[in-house]
Parts: structure tokens; sequence; C-alpha cells
């Protein structure tokens, strides 16, 4: 639940607030957002399910600048947790822009210092958000922000803290599931760090863990806070793993030791909604693998490859019912769409739609 400190400190903010400009399109239905990064104006791509097709639903620009290229990242777009809120990075110029979610489109509500450079992922739980800034040839940081009832975002104060140090190649932010810890992966250092979080949204950290495989990349939790990383062991050949830890005030357990997939480069993790399966894409392989997660958070590898995409796969989306699996394929420019069996975990094929920009990052799907 919110506190109720929150709620009147977030009621304040808000009088002060305001909206910075609007961009409508028809929006209605199943939507999938991914954003152009591109260096000359970054924008937010829609598109809306309609059976088993994809169709473009707009572009609305973030007012903010993106990286052009790859950002070895995950989460560089999300929801809130109610879904009327997206947020994305705008890596090229340090921003985060904020939409508010409506029928009719994405209106653009707020546009702040993401904190420090290179912000490249965005953790929200609840009234909170915390942006994960790569540092550049600096030590790179986290920073927190209050999300206001108007869709702005007001910075906590004393809430940034550093990353392990300089050139540590972050990849992700999140929070656990009850939001009172936020877990850091670094793909240079093969460390996870975790940051535990006060009642004011105050991160205190970090604790520095070795993971289990090397270069861990993607995470994400299960439904019962199972903490599931993805480990590219540096895009070497049919070497990439997944690994599962217990997390408990800050402190990992290891559960399962690099599980191999026998791909290559699996960088970016999605679980489904009942936390019995976990999806991987391996972007050196172009195509996804598929584990299964035991109630104690042990692995399983399913499938090697679960199924074929286009070239690259990188980000992976689920809808909130875990139906359908969304894959962005960095090298083919497209969105993959596939039907999840919630049963056994088996993909079958849907869809795709091609044509996206080069440098597109980030997925997510309502």
């Amino acid at each position: 639940m919110r506190k109720n400190w929150v709620r009147m400190v977030a009621l304040v903010l808000a009088l002060s607030g305001g909206l910075i400009g609007n961009v409508f399109a028809d929006q209605k239905g199943q939507m999938v957002y991914t954003m152009s990064n591109a260096s000359s104006g970054n924008a937010v791509l829609a598109f809306e399910q309609r059976g088993d097709t994809l169709v473009p639903a707009g572009s609305f620009p973030t007012q903010g600048v993106g990286s052009g290229g790859g950002l070895g990242n995950q989460g560089a777009i999300v929801l809130s947790d109610d879904g009327e809120t997206l947020l994305a990075v705008n890596a090229g110029s340090d921003e985060v822009s904020v939409f508010r979610v409506n029928a009719n489109g994405l209106t653009l509500a707020d546009k702040v210092s993401s904190g420090g450079v290179r912000p490249i992922s965005i953790a929200v739980h609840e009234d909170w958000v915390y942006v994960l800034n790569a540092g550049g040839s600096g030590i790179g940081n986290i920073t927190g922000f209050v999300l206001t009832s108007r869709d702005t975002l007001k910075p906590i104060p004393g809430s940034t803290r550093p990353l392990s140090g300089p050139a540590t190649a972050p990849a992700q932010v999140e929070f656990n599931p009850e939001g009172d810890t936020l877990v850091v992966t670094e793909k240079a250092t093969n460390i996870i760090d975790t940051y535990t979080v006060d009642d004011y949204g105050i991160a205190t950290g970090p604790v520095s863990h070795v993971s289990s495989g090397i270069t861990p990349f993607g995470f994400s939790f299960n439904k019962r806070g199972i903490l599931i990383v993805s480990e590219a062991f540096g895009g070497a050949a049919n070497a990439s793993a997944v690994s599962s830890y217990a997390l408990h005030k800050g402190s990992l357990r290891l559960l399962s030791a690099s599980v191999p997939d026998l791909q290559s480069a699996v960088c970016w993790i999605v679980v489904t909604k009942n936390g019995r399966f976990a999806f991987g894409s391996n972007t050196g392989s172009n195509n996804i693998s598929s584990y299964s997660v035991g109630r104690d958070g042990a692995l399983t590898l399913l499938a090697s490859v679960a199924a074929s995409t286009g070239a690259a796969p990188i980000d992976m989306a689920l809808r909130g019912n875990s139906k359908f699996l969304y894959v962005l394929n960095a090298t083919a420019h497209s969105i993959d769409v596939l039907r999840v069996d919630r049963r056994n975990g088996q993909l079958t094929p849907v869809t795709s739609v091609s044509g996206l920009p080069a440098g597109a990052n980030g997925l997510v799907a309502r």
C-alpha cells in the first residue's frame, strides 16, 4: 500500500506540476510500446494488437534525445503498476520522459533530468521510481523520484547511490515485489548489486554480490520473489546460462547456479505471471530459450530453442496475463509476437511487424 506520508507529499508536489505537451493516436485495446532511441529525437512507438496482427498506432516524441544505438540494457521503457503511466529514458540527453496513458493515446506529462549520465533502465514500485544511470566514463548511479498523482517526477533528496565502481557496464535496475530492495546487474564486473529502500524511498548501498556466471545481464522476479538472472558469458558461442537467487533483506542466496541454455548471448529475461516459466532471448542465436521455475526457485531448462526469432532478439515483454510474448529484434528491426501456453510454457509464433528504426530499444505491453 502507499504510505500516508507518500500520498501527502505526492499531492503537494503535484500542485506545482503541469503538462508539457499532447500527442494523440487511436489506441484502444491491447497495446505494445517500444522507443526509437534516435539521436535526432527520441519517440515512443505504439502498436495495437488486433487479433493476430500488430498495427502501428502512433509515434510520441519524448522531447529528449536517444543514443542512436544499443544500450546493453533491460527496462528502458516501463509502465507504472496501474498501467496508467509510461516512462522512457532519453540516453542521449540524460533525461526521463513521463507519459499519461489513455484511450486516445499518450500525453507527455513531464520530462526531467535522470540524475546522472546515460540513463538506461527504470524501476517502478507504486509511487517510487528509480533510474539507472550507466555513467559514461565515470561511476554510474541510481537516483530516486516520487511519481506524483499528475504523472510528474520529483527527486527524492538523498536517494542517489553509486554503483560498485567505474566502468561497470550496468544493464538493469528493478525493485523486488515488496519494494524494499533494488537490484542492479553489472556486466563488466560480474557483480549483482542490491540496495535496501526505506519507508521514505531512500536507497542504501550497494552491497555487491559476485554473480554465479559471467556477464549478468537482464533479470526478472517471479511472484514468489525469486530473482532470475541471464548470463551472457561475454557472448561466447553456446555458453549462455540462467541463475536464480533468493533475496532477503538485501542478501542474495544462490538457488540454481548457471543452468545452461546451450545458446549464445542470452541477455533478456521475462517470467510469466504465474511464476512457473522464464524465457530468455539469445541475441547471438536468434531464438528464445524456456525454463521452468520450481516452487523453491530451482530452474530447469525446458527447451533450448523454444522459438526462433528475427535477427538479434533483445528486449522482451509479456502482457499482464502472459498470454502473449513480444520480442524486439535489433538487427531485423522488427517485433515478433508469440502465443504462450501457460500450462507448459510452449511458444507458438503468431505474427511479426517490421520497419522499426535502427537502434530501437525497450519493450513493454499492456
